[in-house]
Formats: C-alpha cells, structure tokens, sequence
C-alpha cells in the first residue's frame, strides 16, 4: 500500500523526477528562443549564399559555438517532450521504459551526428576558403 498523497497548499506534489524534467524543458526552451531568431537571421543571410559567403560564416567561431549549442538543446528539448509523450501515452510500463530508451538513443545519435555535420562543413569550408 503506498503512503497518502503529499499535498502543498492544496496541490499535490510531485514524488518522483516530473519537476526537475519540467524545468529542463523550460530552461532549454528559454535557450531556443533567441537561438531560433539567430537561426532564422543566418538562414535569411546565407539563403542564395555562395561557397565563399559560406565559408566567411563557418570562418567565424561564434557560429559554430551557437550552432552546436542550437543542435544540442533541440534534441534535448525534443527528447523530453517525447519521453513525455511516450508516458502519457503508452499504458504498459516496461514499453513505456524501453520505448523511453530507444527515444534517448535516438536524440543522442541525431545531436551527435549534427554536431559532427557542422564541424565537418567548417572545416571543409575553411580549407577550401
């Protein structure tokens, strides 16, 4: 038998991981705002861009520090909201772990792979520059 619920002025209160999960996702969120007016300024800026316009962009290592960061909270962001997603929404419990951790290895691959594409393309750009 589990123990009465735990309430904080008439609101249950979270036993397990849910809050600490829940301001992740707010602080990365807060991360990919501005990030996403950066990404959305480059992409106007570099639209129709030659090889040396491109180069000149990858030539700059504030880009490629805010690129790599943009990867990394996405996939974060995206990862939570999945595994939230799969809680909600899958009934069985070892489904919703192992279903849980295919989601994990799947965001980790796709923000590996992103940040090895991105210093791959500035370092081509920067010898052929």
């Amino acid at each position: 038998m589990s123990a009465a619920p735990k309430f904080k002025n008439n609101v249950k209160i979270s036993e397990r991981h849910g809050a600490g999960e829940w301001k992740l996702e707010k602080a990365l969120l807060l991360i990919l705002m501005p990030l996403s007016l950066w990404v959305a300024s480059s992409a106007f800026t570099l639209a129709g861009a030659d090889a040396a316009a491109l180069g000149a962009w990858f030539a700059n290592k504030l880009n490629i520090g805010l690129a790599i960061v943009t990867a990394l909270a996405f996939f974060g962001f995206a990862y939570l909201a999945w595994k939230v997603i799969i809680e909600d929404y899958v009934p069985a419990p070892s489904s919703r772990k192992s279903l849980s951790v295919v989601a994990l290895i799947v965001f980790v691959a796709l923000a590996a792979a992103s940040i090895f594409f991105i210093v791959r393309a500035a370092a081509a750009l920067a010898a052929g520059a």
